[in-house]
């Protein structure tokens, strides 16, 4: 039914301006006052979705609405004409019952305040649609828990949008369904994106840009891009999901069996995939790729960078640099530096079933946890069972300290873990959430706090982190932090923290997000910046090279400072070069 209704939409456009076929043309020729009506469509278009009680309880369906008033938008020859149709479009949905004590927005705990000083704003919407808008937001429902386009996640809080249908089964190009992706995605942000605020950039100005794209792309491909280029205008890493491989460059996941990681700005094998295919690719341990099929690296990202979304450059580089090698399957030239002589060997991409599963994670290899000295303790989150840290915590007791590394995806236990390195309650974090009263604010939460459990640790604790360390990694990090002798060491962590939200678009598509703001119990942000580090330690290509990993080595310096680097070194299992 809501495909025809767009296909109705456009065929109104039919009758007031050309055939069918020059409609799209119409659209793809988009004009300066056609794209602003569009914006102040997009503007209202949210504000009644999530204020209006006609969609709120949902009496009227909000996309079907958007079908049906976008033809009149499109033929609007000024921007007086558009205010016209919309005042109408809003008289058309019935009365807004006046509320006898209208529903305020507290300040206490107020992080992010909507933004709707633009409903006011005359000049932009004239003064009867500026009036109209303004009885509806004074009047809104308070206390909505009925919405049908949003709803709080069990537990977590972070919104969900379980009335947002995905119309998997529209077929490109349809300007109508394209627009409708791009108003959606916009408010959502707009209302329910709690770091709104650390977006780079006017977000009204996002608004303008991307209308012209998502209005005239002519397949899907195109139509994917445009989806992609929206989500990397909030700067989310958590947002390059959604999209599938095939509209993201490289666009395919056939690849080299290897690892890789970002090592003074270049991609590094760092170890085999998949053996012995790994052996095969010609490839060793500390090589750094320099180009492929001729193509330079640094060309490869500059061109990928503006269809992947990223919280700050270091996760950016990393993404593309796990997808380095990705491409079509069969041969790949490969242009290499190997202890600073460059080669080029044929190499060849394999499926994924032969490639093998990419390992990320920069923590050492083998046991969870091991002493590294009698004075010295080691545990990685990538493998720890919440049931074994009670005896992992026993086995440390005794040693000057304990280096916790996070530089990995955690499996959980992070409060059963941090409940051994305090002795009081210690809050580590608070968060903020949405009130659907007031779409568009966010409100700070309770310190969310670690109670101290037996046995305790009361050595140093330090925390190894860097780029893979993102998301739930970085929640535990700030948990582990909480320790009055806690010290992070490592470099930028990925600053994508929040449990994830998914927004559904039209085509199947979705872009993701960081559904809830996480801060520091002081208010200092997480999002884009990660999480504080005290000694800051980066692996330098020499290192890679030589198996060291001097993260470790400066953690073991800090717990012990009699011992020197070279000391620390000895406590360390040498990476095992894969090279012969």
């Amino acid at each position: 039914m809501r495909r025809i209704i767009a296909f109705l939409a456009l065929s109104i456009v039919v009758v007031d301006l050309s055939p069918a076929k020059e409609v799209n043309n119409q659209l793809h020729q988009l004009n300066t006052v056609q794209i602003e009506n569009l914006a102040v469509l997009a503007q209202v278009w949210g504000f009644l979705k999530y204020h209006h009680p006609a969609f709120t309880s949902g009496r009227r369906d909000i996309d079907s609405e958007l079908f049906q008033i976008l033809p009149a938008i499109l033929a609007a020859k000024s921007h007086a004409t558009a205010q016209r149709v919309l005042v109408q479009w809003v008289d058309s949905l019935g009365d807004v019952p006046r509320r006898e004590v209208p529903t305020h927005l507290p300040t206490s705990g107020l992080k992010l305040k909507p933004d709707l000083g633009w409903i006011h704003d005359s000049a932009l919407l004239g003064s009867s649609l500026c009036k109209r808008l303004g009885w509806v937001y004074r009047n809104r429902i308070p206390d909505q828990q009925h919405y049908v386009y949003i709803a709080p996640a069990p537990g977590a809080g972070n919104p969900l949008f379980p009335g947002e249908p995905d119309y998997p089964n529209t077929t490109f190009p349809d300007s109508a369904f394209q627009l409708l992706a791009l108003f959606r995605f916009w408010n959502v942000i707009e209302y329910w994106y709690s770091y709104r605020d650390a977006a780079i950039g006017n977000w009204d100005d996002v608004l303008l840009k991307l209308i012209p794209e998502f209005a005239s792309a002519q397949n899907k491909e195109e139509y994917a891009h445009a989806c992609l280029h929206a989500a990397s205008a909030i700067h989310d890493s958590h947002s390059n999901y959604g999209v599938p491989l095939e509209f993201r460059p490289p666009g395919a996941d056939c690849r080299l069996p290897v690892n890789l990681r970002l090592v003074e700005g270049k991609g590094v094998v760092t170890g085999y995939s998949a053996d012995p295919a790994g052996r095969d690719s010609g490839l060793e341990y500390g090589d750094a790729i320099l180009a492929l099929d001729g193509k330079p690296v640094d060309k490869m990202f500059a061109a990928w960078s503006p269809f992947y979304s990223f919280s700050n450059d270091t996760v950016l580089s990393r993404t593309m640099t796990n997808l380095l090698t990705n491409g079509p399957c069969g041969n790949v030239r490969v242009d290499f530096d190997r202890d600073g002589s460059v080669h080029s060997i044929e190499s060849q991409r394999l499926a994924p079933s032969r490639a093998g599963q990419q390992n990320w994670a920069h923590d050492l290899t083998g046991a969870t946890f091991r002493l590294l000295s009698g004075q010295i303790a080691y545990l990685k989150l990538s493998s720890l069972k919440r049931e074994d840290i009670g005896r992992f915590i026993t086995a440390a007791i005794g040693t000057r300290g304990l280096i916790v590394d996070v530089r990995n995806n955690p499996q959980g236990g992070l409060f059963d873990l941090g409940s051994h390195l305090v002795r009081q309650q210690t809050p580590f974090a608070v968060s903020s959430r949405a009130d659907l009263s007031n779409p568009g604010a966010f409100y700070l939460s309770t310190p969310v706090t670690i109670e101290p459990k037996v046995p305790y640790y009361d050595g140093k604790v330090i925390i190894l982190v860097d780029e893979e360390t993102m998301s739930h990694a970085e929640f535990t990090a700030m948990a582990l932090q909480a320790a009055p002798s806690a010290a992070v060491v490592g470099s930028m962590t990925a600053g994508a923290d929040g449990n994830i939200s998914k927004i559904p678009l039209p085509g199947g598509l979705s872009v993701w997000l960081s559904g809830i703001g996480i801060y520091y119990p002081d208010g200092t942000a997480t999002q884009r910046v990660g999480i504080k580090v005290d000694v800051v330690v980066r692996p330098t290509l020499t290192d890679i090279r030589q198996g060291r990993d001097p993260v470790i080595e400066a953690a073991i310096h800090f717990i012990d400072p009699d011992l020197t680097i070279d000391d620390a070194k000895r406590l360390i299992p040498v990476r095992e070069s894969v090279s012969h």
